[in-house]
């Protein structure tokens, strides 16, 4: 049997697969040029408007402004170093008790007040009352909680709920 004899017999089957093969293709073919089209659509919304220089100029733009962005906050971080550096010596602990310091009718009208840094660094300051002999105040250094000159109950009190005062980097 020769080839041209074989063909012909099985030719439907032929035409039927390459019809099959050619409306495959056909089918892929419309797929990508519905893709095709919606990519053109996006890429025109993209850049309507817009030359490649004028897109260029935007980015730079946008890139610029990320710079300045950067630089503030390294500006601002510095800033707040600073401000934290500055609290930990400024006075923020604070102890106050009031008392009546001769036993008089006058009522708690006396008071210490106690005055910390970060460090317990400050004072202790004393107000005692008197309805009779008027008011005698007193200042007392404190390093480190620590008094170099005796302290009375209250002042001790007062030294105590200041050193309680929550710090303000917790």
């Amino acid at each position: 049997m020769l080839l041209s004899d074989y063909i012909s017999e099985y030719i439907d089957f032929i035409v039927i697969g390459f019809a099959a093969i050619l409306l495959i293709i056909l089918v892929c073919l419309i797929v990508l040029f519905v893709k095709t089209s919606k990519l053109k659509k996006r890429y025109k919304k993209f850049m309507d408007g817009a030359d490649g220089k004028s897109l260029e100029v935007q980015f730079e733009d946008k890139f610029n402004q990320l710079k300045e962005l950067k630089d503030q906050s390294n500006i601002n971080t510095e800033q707040i170093k600073k401000i934290f550096e500055n609290l930990a010596v400024t006075y923020q602990k604070i102890g106050i008790v009031k008392y009546d310091a001769f036993q008089e009718m006058g009522g708690k009208l006396s008071f210490t007040l106690a005055i910390l840094n970060d460090d317990n660094d400050g004072f202790v300051l004393n107000s005692m009352h008197s309805t009779r002999e008027g008011c005698y105040t007193y200042v007392k250094e404190i390093i480190k909680g620590e008094s170099f000159v005796v302290l009375s109950s209250e002042e001790k009190l007062a030294l105590e709920e200041a050193k309680k005062t929550r710090n303000y980097m917790e």
